[in-house]
């Protein structure tokens, strides 16, 4: 049997290629969207499977951790690619708040009602992994100004890598962080490094061998200051 990856926000840019690069090492790949259309056209261009979530409704996220128990009885990795909000236009002393709060829902809490509502089916595996995708923008050593919904958001989230990978040390599930860079796509903009690129260190987290590394944070597969 093939492993099975499920991929949020697999319906364009780095999550698609994400899929598509497991797609083609023989993974069962659940492409995911927000809309079921969005998905089911990605997937078939892939040879995915779609399927429809969104990572802010708790009960999306609940039926489609039913549906994967039901069709499959187990995931082997789970990819937190979903993100919003590259908040240019604002500094930390003077943002709105409220785009902060509906930045948290899909880059913070997203990430984590999926892992809650996937552990079991993690568990099942004979090789679990989380991967959390994140971004060097997170990285307190060289932070500085502006972004601050999307920075503050990926610092909680590599929080929650730590957290989880100590956690769940016990049950063989290596829990990373991964910054793909600056990739060429809707939220990074022209002039990035290409889709494929960016993809790849995400594909090298969700293919690493039970001896690989556990709370870290990494881009190409190199270690990047938190």
């Amino acid at each position: 049997m093939s492993d099975i990856a499920l991929v949020t926000g697999g319906n364009r840019g780095i999550g698609r290629e994400v899929c598509r690069q497991l797609a083609e090492r023989g993974f069962t790949v659940l492409l995911t969207a927000r809309s079921e259309g969005a998905a089911q056209t990605a997937a078939s261009e892939i040879g995915a499977l779609p399927l429809r979530l969104d990572i802010t409704d708790n009960a999306s996220v609940l039926a489609a951790a039913e549906a994967v128990q039901r069709q499959h009885g187990r995931l082997d990795v789970l990819i937190n690619n979903a993100a919003i909000t590259y908040d240019t236009w604002q500094r930390a002393a003077t943002a709105d708040l409220a785009v902060v709060h509906e930045a948290a829902e899909t880059n913070l809490y997203g990430p984590w009602r999926m892992v809650q509502a996937f552990l079991p089916l993690l568990r099942k595996s004979a090789h679990p992994r989380i991967v959390n995708v994140s971004s060097e923008a997170a990285s307190l050593t060289s932070m500085g100004a502006g972004t601050p919904a999307y920075n503050t958001t990926k610092v909680a989230l590599n929080a929650l890598t730590r957290m989880l990978a100590a956690e769940l040390r016990p049950d063989r599930i290596l829990v990373n962080s991964i910054c793909p860079g600056w990739v060429a796509t809707d939220m990074g903009g022209p002039g990035g490094r290409p889709v494929a690129e960016g993809a790849a260190g995400i594909v090298w987290a969700a293919t690493l061998p039970d001896s690989g590394p556990t709370g870290g944070f990494f881009r190409d597969g190199k270690a990047l200051p938190w």
